[in-house]
């Protein structure tokens, strides 16, 4: 995996040959992706780290990203834009994956609230329903997980990967929740910013086409508010019988990720070993 000064380095020089001049560059996030602000410009560049380790062509999730981002950011949804001070990419230099976005101020201690979470995902959906384009239908729920199985083989006790393998290919049958539409895919709190323009959505990387039962569950399994409410706030039954399935889907998911993240960050360790003996007692998503 790509080093964080290696990855920063990256992204300055290519922002650089498009005139951007960065003085401070100034790490925002490094967990599954790398986040640089490019000081003094208002620009966030954006690697792929971890997450590049689990997908074959990971400019091509960005393209899908830049491109729904785009869509909605002209529609007027409140997101976060790519930068128009630079071709937001994705540029790819030396096995190195970047986009830009826009550097947005926001307050990351604010709590938002059920009803904001639910009612902003409601007219997300909303506004998501024109985008024209192609995406794959649960591309990440389905696809990327077999990736990931993949990468660990040998890493984790043969038995466990056993029941893993199993848990996803139940799957594709089970996930079926009514109209498919292109969604966030990863509607949580924390990729909504509390900015002086209001509540912006952020982070469309796993964007795809599903039922919206697939971001209700994401946003009934946080434990960052009351998912209940907020799905009540939506407009939705948090006891719909389609949703238990997306939330063992959205658990299997999130337990391979954390232990790849293990795989390029052995500092990470214990947390995917929490991770994955949190799943292996409740697989089906409920508990948190």
């Amino acid at each position: 995996m790509i080093s964080t000064s290696a990855a920063a380095a990256v992204a300055v020089s290519i922002a650089e040959e498009h005139g951007v001049r960065v003085r401070r560059p100034v790490v925002l996030q490094d967990s599954f992706n790398l986040r640089i602000h490019l000081r003094p410009a208002p620009i966030v560049a954006r690697v792929p780290t971890v997450t590049a380790l689990g997908r074959a062509r990971p400019d091509e999730v960005l393209r899908r990203e830049l491109e729904v981002v785009s869509y909605l950011h002209k529609s007027g949804a409140p997101v976060v834009p790519p930068s128009d001070l630079l071709p937001a990419g994705p540029h790819v230099r030396d096995g190195v994956v970047v986009s830009f976005w826009a550097y947005v101020a926001h307050d990351p201690d604010y709590r938002v609230t059920p009803e904001e979470a639910g009612r902003g995902l409601a007219g997300l959906h909303e506004a998501m329903r024109g985008f024209p384009g192609r995406l794959l239908y649960l591309g990440p729920v389905l696809e990327e997980p077999a990736r990931l199985l993949e990468l660990l083989d040998g890493e984790v006790e043969a038995d466990v990967l056993a029941r893993l393998r199993e848990a996803h290919a139940g799957l594709a049958a089970r996930l079926e929740g009514g109209p498919v539409q292109a969604v966030h895919g990863d509607a949580h709190p924390g990729n909504l910013l509390a900015t002086p323009a209001g509540l912006l959505w952020n982070d469309f990387e796993e964007c795809m086409a599903a039922p919206v039962g697939w971001d209700l569950a994401c946003l009934l399994r946080t434990t960052r508010l009351d998912g209940r409410a907020a799905l009540r706030a939506y407009g939705a039954d948090p006891d719909d019988p389609c949703l238990p399935a997306f939330m063992a889907a959205r658990a299997l998911q999130g337990t391979l990720w954390m232990l790849v993240r293990a795989l390029g960050i052995p500092s990470e360790a214990a947390a995917g070993r929490a991770a994955l003996e949190a799943w292996l007692r409740d697989p089906s998503g409920v508990r948190r």
